[in-house]
This record gives C-alpha cells, structure tokens and sequence, in this order.
C-alpha cells in the first residue's frame, strides 16, 4: 500500500528553511535594505531608484501566471508560480516570484492556505497565511481610520456638507463575517454618533489595499490616498480623504506596509510576498514595488495575475502594466484536466463536497468538449501581444491520454505546452515547463492594450466585453449611464477600468461555461476608485464580505498536544 501523500503543512514543518538575510544576500539584496521580522521573513526596503527604469535596466525577464476559467476549488496557479520559481532555479536560472498575500478570511474558511501546494509552497506557511508582517493590519487600519474620520466629522456638524445617504466608504476586517456585510451604526446616545447604514468589506476588498499594490512609491501612495472620494456632498461633489485631512495619517499607518516581505520557496528560491487586492472587485495582481524590487535581482520574475485570464490577466495587462510601466516577456496559461472537463458542462463542482465520480475517470471526450475555454483564453492572452505557454497542472487522478489530448489541441493552436509535477516533484518535475518559458521570454511581444486611454469609460467596458470576454455587447442600466456620464463631466475619464463579473465563467453569467457567445454585459452600477486611479463596472452580484461555511476550515485548526500547529491546511 503507498505512503500517503504528507498535507501541505506537514511539508512545509518538515523543510529546513535557510535564513532570509541569506536568501537575500544570494539575490544580492543588501543586508542593509532588510527589515528582519524573525529568522526567516523580512521586510525589503524601498530607496529611491526603486523604480521602473532601474527595474527594466537589468534586462530581466518578466513572466505572468495566468489560467483559464477556474472551478470553485482553482486550479493551481500559486502553486504553479511557486514550481515554476523552483524549475527555473533547477535548470540553472536565476528566478524571483512576486506574489499576493492571503487573506486569512478563506485561510479560516473552506479555501485554506494560499501558500503553494505540496512540494511547491512559500514557507514558513503558518506566518505567510496568518499575521506576516502585518501588512493586512495595517491597512484595516487606515481604512478604518478614515471611516471614524468620517463619522466624526458628520457627529461635529459636517462642515463638508457630506451627504450621508451618498457615503461609498464602509469598514473592513480580514475575517469572513457576514453578519457584518450590513450594520446600522451611531446607535445609543446623542454622543455615540450619527446613526446611519452601512457596512463592513473584507480587508482584501478595501480600495487602500489597491493602492498598496498600484503605488509605484512611498510618494505615491500618499497622492493615492488624498484622492480617495468616500462619497459625494450634499450638491454632489465628491469629498476626499484629504478634505477631510485624514491622508497623512493614514499614510503614517502605511509607512511600513509599502515595503515588500521577502520569504523563500522549500527549495530556497526568494519569494516577495506583497499586496492582497481582491480577484473580482479590483485587481487581483500584487504588487508594483515587489516586481520593481524583483526585476533588479532576477533574471526570470514569476508574478500571478488572479482567476482566469479574463479577469486576472487583462487587469494585469490593462491595469497594472500602465501603472508600472513594465510590458511581460511571457505569460503562462494554467489548465487543468479537472477545469476542461468541468468546461463541458457534464459535471458541476462543489466546495466541500466530494469530486463527481464522473470527474475523476479517464474520459478524453469530456476534455474536448471543454476545450473551448482554454482556446478561448488562449486568444484572450494572445490579444495583449503576449505568447502563451500551457502550463498542464497534473493531479494524480488524471490520466496521460488526457494530458496528450490537451497538449495536442494547444499545440494545434500554436502554443507552448509543457506538463508540470511541481506540486508532487518540487522544482524537478517543472524543468519541462521551465525551458518552455524561457524559450518564449525569446520570442518578440509587444505588449497591446484593449482599450485607449482618451477612451471613453463606456466605450472602454464595451472594448473588454467584446474584445476580451467575446460578448455581443453591452447593456448599461439607465442608473449607470448616468454614473458614467457624472464621472466623464469630474474628470475621471481618462481612467481605466475593471469589471466586476463573475470568476467562474468568461461570461458574467456563472453557469455559462466553455467559450459563450451571443451575449450581453449587462452593466446595472458604476462605482468610482479615485485613489486605486480606476472605474469599475459591476456586472452582477459580487460579494464583498465572504461568509463562512457550515463546518469551516476554522473548526480543524489548532495545536496538538506537542504544541505544533495543526489543521492550516
């Protein structure tokens, strides 16, 4: 009988980690740039030729993870990141990765830990998926801060005349919570405040953690956080976070928050670990100053864009590379058996609940019929000027026949395929993929956005659903309408936008899979994220503040009676 495959985190209690001034002393970051936070994290230092020109000056190769359409349990991009890092370093290559930090929301709900998986994993995964260094702390606090700014000014007489049924700005806390999502507040005495509704988001969907992955600068992130609009005054105007004087000190609160945290793989390849910012509702990248960072020190820089390419990957494009005015050499599309088949429409996927038995037998017609998402996403990532490479993410309940059959229909294609084992081998069971990266890094891209920035914003959500998504069209409610017209006439047009739509399908329909065509975006709100420097569109029901399940990964987390912790995932 085989040895039970260890969990994640009895791989990672059983590594021998090298200690982080180490690791950074071998990417030749100075010692004098480290901030320890124990033996093995640390926090790197900004300076002031941290920058896009010092980042691009090394010629270094820049590599974004992608996937196609996940199910509700993703398909391994992290931990494709992470194998990828690792194969890099195993053929001989000089690799970094730039990663976002995990919530621990999901980490204490059903999704667990988002350290990697397997032999491929950040460590030490109890600090990477629990407090760090703080950061998410830090930004809680900001937000809430200046929501105690506002409610304070609104109990001393509201001098700014802010409309109070027009306040965007709520509260956040890092835990799934939805007795949270809407509170009434102000409630008791005359000094306990204005009572009014509102609500509280997780901390990954706060537009200050945006910010903290867009900033190019210390600099920056303070002009960010002056333009934040919490809502409109009584003659609709928006007020600011620096109307009402609060950017300052929530700058202070972030001082140390905008400086990337350095970690390592299980087989010692340098990891910076930065930013949270929601996949749906936002832009789901980490963060600028991480890849800046990386690109000094690295040949190859893996960084993961969140979801599928629709959503993660064109706001990398889009967004953040306008931003951070640096353009990918590659992109690396992750598939899955389990995804293609979930794509024919056969089976349907619950978190918690056992695989369909279905799913898990040899089957190359249910992979073909499925196809039609991946070649989709294919387009989507050739579109932004980029070749892909199909990265396959073998699970041990596949079959080589279906390997074969998705290798053949992307190859036909005219991608790079390349099979990896990277959570079950480490960095030896990605060398395939590593060398197929690195021969696409040679090829000639040039990255092309989807929209113009004299764009209008109408015009621009049209260009992602036609362009991007392949819908017919779009369909802007009249009370949309009117938002972007208000935000064309403040002086917001020129920003990008994103759109918030469902992860689980291309569509902004969940139960539409594979590639749909013949239909329309429908657009019902148009919200305003003047500090992250975008417009988004929401195009459905989007969650803000997941809640947890009936039997929650909390239930299982502990210490056992030797004082290790037990049950993160």
């Amino acid at each position: 009988m085989s040895k039970p495959f260890p969990s994640d985190l009895e791989i990672a209690q059983a590594a021998t980690l090298q200690p982080i001034t180490e690791i950074a002393s071998a990417s030749g970051i100075n010692e004098d740039r480290l901030e320890p936070y124990g033996k093995y994290v640390a926090k790197v230092q900004l300076t002031d030729d941290t920058t896009a020109e010092k980042a691009l000056a090394r010629g270094s190769k820049y590599i974004v993870v992608t996937a196609v359409t996940p199910t509700p349990l993703g398909e391994g991009k992290t931990a494709t990141s992470v194998s990828l890092a690792q194969g890099m370093a195993a053929t001989g290559r000089k690799a970094m990765l730039t990663l976002r930090q995990p919530s621990m929301g999901p980490t204490f709900g059903i999704k667990g830990g988002a350290a990697g998986g397997g032999y491929s994993q950040i460590v030490p995964m109890e600090k990477l998926n629990l407090h760090l260094t703080g950061d998410f702390h830090a930004v809680t606090a900001a937000h809430n801060l200046l929501a105690a700014m506002i409610d304070n000014h609104l109990h001393h007489g509201n001098e700014l005349r802010i409309d109070t049924r027009a306040i965007t700005w709520r509260r956040v806390i890092d835990m799934n919570d939805r007795a949270l999502r809407n509170v009434v507040i102000g409630l008791g005495e005359r000094m306990d405040g204005v009572p009014r509704e509102t609500g509280f988001d997780i901390t990954s969907a706060s537009e200050i953690m945006v910010i903290l992955s867009l900033s190019t600068s210390f600099a920056d992130l303070q002009e960010r956080l002056a333009k934040i609009v919490i809502g409109l005054n009584v003659d609709g105007d928006p007020v600011t976070a620096a109307d009402l004087k609060a950017d300052g000190a929530m700058a202070v609160i972030l001082a140390d928050a905008i400086n990337p945290n350095l970690l390592q793989t299980l087989e010692k390849t340098p990891a910076l670990i930065h930013a949270g910012p929601f996949g749906n509702i936002a832009t789901g990248n980490s963060s600028v100053v991480a890849d800046y960072v990386g690109l000094e020190h690295a040949d190859y820089v893996i960084t993961e864009a969140g979801f599928g390419a629709d959503m993660g990957a064109e706001r990398f494009f889009n967004v953040k590379c306008r931003v951070s005015g640096l353009k990918p050499d590659a992109a690396v599309l992750v598939v899955t058996v389990r995804s293609l088949k979930s794509h024919s429409g056969r089976y349907k996927i619950v978190p918690g609940k056992p695989l369909p038995e279905g799913l898990l037998a040899e089957n190359i017609e249910d992979v073909e019929a499925g196809a039609a998402n991946l070649l989709k996403h294919i387009e989507i990532v050739r579109s932004f000027g980029v070749q892909p490479v199909v990265a396959i993410n073998a699970f041990p309940t596949d079959f080589e026949s279906e390997h074969e059959t998705i290798r053949r229909i992307a190859e036909e294609a005219g991608a790079r395929v390349a099979i990896h084992r990277g959570v079950a081998e480490g960095g030896k069971g990605v060398t395939e993929l590593a060398d197929a990266v690195a021969a696409a890094c040679d090829d000639v891209s040039e990255l092309t956005y989807t929209y113009e920035d004299g764009d209008s914003l109408t015009t621009k959500i049209e260009k992602v659903a036609t362009k991007v998504y392949g819908a017919d069209g779009i369909e802007v409610a009249p009370a949309a309408a009117k938002q972007l017209a208000r935000y064309e006439e403040m002086g917001y047009g020129k920003l990008p936008v994103v759109i918030a739509k469902t992860h689980l399908s291309i569509s902004a329909d969940a139960s539409l899979k594979g590639a749909p065509t013949g239909w329309t975006l429908p657009v019902r709100e148009v919200r305003l994220a003047a500090g992250a420097g975008y417009v988004y569109a929401i195009c459905g029901t989007m969650r803000t503040m997941p809640g947890l399940a009936k039997s929650p990964a909390a239930e299982r987390i502990g210490f056992d009676e030797n004082g290790t912790m037990v049950g993160l995932f």
